[in-house]
């Protein structure tokens, strides 16, 4: 493998002294890879592999990516949709085929949402909305000819709500041949797609290095547009000064996740332009109300204080320099129903207070975080501000797969987290903020937070056919959160990616997963 990849990996290393240029079919991005932990789209749920799936697979339907808050088809030719039966019949795209030759057909649907569900990763959660269990989903999914499907679905949500959940990475359709074929100890294939293809996107798997590189190579036979490029690389430079400096030199073609410093440098500088692009990511802090070691974590009055002990302004505006803004609700602003309120800001006095009248004192916990811009920097400016409370912050750092393993293994006391939606609909955050029924691994489940209440109130937000109605609700439920939750929500981002001015075609939207590569040129 190594033989493979390494000449490729040069390419983005070597030193120049005037601008370099790299292979003109072949474009080389540069980013922290360090999170990921599988790029099986079945087990994906990190930011950097839910940013890859999509170039290697595709959906029935996914976000329209002009307008996300409609759904387009993809693999899925037409289909027809019935409310009180809970059913999309859906009729497969002529000629599709995966980038091994195998045609799609719908054995390969009922494959990847059946495997999906019945290995119950990180992300099986998103599925479990429509109430497709493992002990039921063969029954959900009914085969009607080799390129017509039914999709049933038990819980009460709508059509709409149905194709936005199907719209998810974890909905992409696997060849279910070559899986089988590499099936380890009945894995689904899980074992082998963590670091393989077996999709039908513009691109395909030519090796995966973890902590090292992604390179793909083009899929001319996939559906839909046809990829400019004939090979993509991604290279892991955990250090955001390495990155901008590569592609500063024109060693690297497209720069993520630079520091808020690193992208001020650049954005005056010949050879290079940046791309101020909206996103629905947030930053916030969660507290592990199940970890019994510390039992501060569960106490409502910590909660509140912690609200009034960081400095919003001085980390989005000086620390982050204007990459973020303050948002302290659940929705994203750009989602229907966002609440764009902020009602707290810095005030150590009065979270001393808050924390006297509970007779809380010698406070502390710990905080897991990944070691990279902009969550350390987060994680120190909280350790700082919760001092002048007394409250002590010990930092955890780690990579971000660790960090993960960490809070999926709910191991953490409290950390700073990331959150996009896993689908353009208020309810992707809903359900993964205030609801936990026990078993599906929501943000509230992992850690260990579960009002009935919220959620009653939950699933009747996402049963609401009525828009008006149905965000009212959404704002009653942000409220609640905003007054009362272990959560404290700090703020959301604005994309900033550094392209050389040679690169044409890149898009990129609200979510993780609306990252396009096939229309790129140079």
């Amino acid at each position: 493998m190594k033989t493979k990849i390494l000449p490729l990996l040069m390419l983005a290393a070597l030193p120049a002294a005037a601008p370099a240029a790299t292979p003109p079919n072949t474009l080389v991005v540069v980013q922290s890879l360090d999170d990921i932990v599988s790029l099986d789209p079945a087990e994906a749920n990190e930011l950097s592999s839910i940013q890859t799936v999509p170039s290697l697979y595709q959906r029935l339907v996914q976000a329209d990516r002009d307008n996300p808050a409609k759904v387009a088809p993809v693999l899925a030719e037409s289909w027809q949709s019935d409310a009180a039966a809970k059913t999309l019949t859906v009729k497969l795209r002529p000629q599709a085929a995966f980038a091994s030759g195998n045609p799609l057909t719908a054995d390969d649907v009922i494959f990847s949402y059946g495997r999906a569900v019945k290995m119950n990763k990180s992300p099986a959660f998103i599925l479990n909305v429509l109430g497709w269990q493992p002990d039921n989903i063969d029954a959900q999914l009914k085969k009607i000819d080799a390129h017509t499907i039914q999709l049933s679905w038990s819980a009460d949500v709508s059509p709409a709500v149905a194709l936005n959940i199907l719209s998810t990475p974890i909905a992409s359709i696997v060849d279910s041949k070559a899986a089988l074929a590499n099936v380890k100890d009945g894995d689904y294939g899980n074992a082998w797609l963590k670091m393989h293809s077996a999709g039908s996107g513009p691109f395909k798997m030519r090796v995966y290095q973890p902590h090292q590189a992604i390179v793909l190579d083009a899929n001319p036979g996939s559906p839909g547009d046809k990829p400019q490029l004939k090979s993509i690389i991604i290279k892991n430079v955990p250090d955001p000064a390495t990155r901008r400096l590569l592609i500063q030199q024109g060693d690297a073609d497209i720069a993520r996740e630079l520091g808020a410093d690193q992208t001020d440098t650049l954005k005056n500088q010949p050879g290079v332009k940046v791309l101020e692009i909206p996103s629905a990511e947030q930053n916030y802090l969660v507290f592990n109300t199940g970890n019994g070691a510390n039992p501060l974590l569960n106490n409502p009055a910590f909660w509140e204080a912690a609200r009034y002990l960081i400095d919003y302004q001085g980390i989005t505006q000086d620390l982050l320099k204007g990459q973020y803004f303050v948002h302290q609700s659940f929705l994203p602003v750009g989602l229907p129903g966002a609440l764009e309120t902020n009602p707290f800001s810095f005030d150590p006095a009065r979270a001393k207070a808050i924390l006297a009248k509970a007779g809380i004192s010698d406070a502390s916990f710990t905080l897991d975080v990944e070691n990279k811009p902009p969550f350390i920097t987060i994680a120190q400016a909280l350790q700082a501000s919760f001092a002048a409370a007394g409250v002590k912050v010990e930092l955890l750092p780690a990579a971000g797969s660790q960090v993960y393993s960490r809070v999926r293994a709910k191991q953490h006391q409290a950390a700073i987290r990331l959150w996009i939606p896993d689908y353009f609909d208020a309810h992707s955050n809903a359900s993964a903020f205030a609801y936990n029924d026990g078993k599906a691994s929501t943000v509230a489940g992992l850690n260990g937070w579960r009002i009935p209440q919220l959620n009653r109130q939950t699933l009747a937000a996402v049963a609401e056919a009525d828009p008006a109605k149905r965000s009212a609700l959404y704002a009653a439920m942000q409220q609640e959160l905003q007054r009362s939750s272990p959560y404290v929500f700090i703020d959301q981002a604005k994309t900033e990616v550094v392209l050389r001015d040679n690169v044409k075609g890149y898009r990129q939207g609200l979510n993780a997963d609306m990252v396009y590569y096939d229309r790129v040129s140079k």
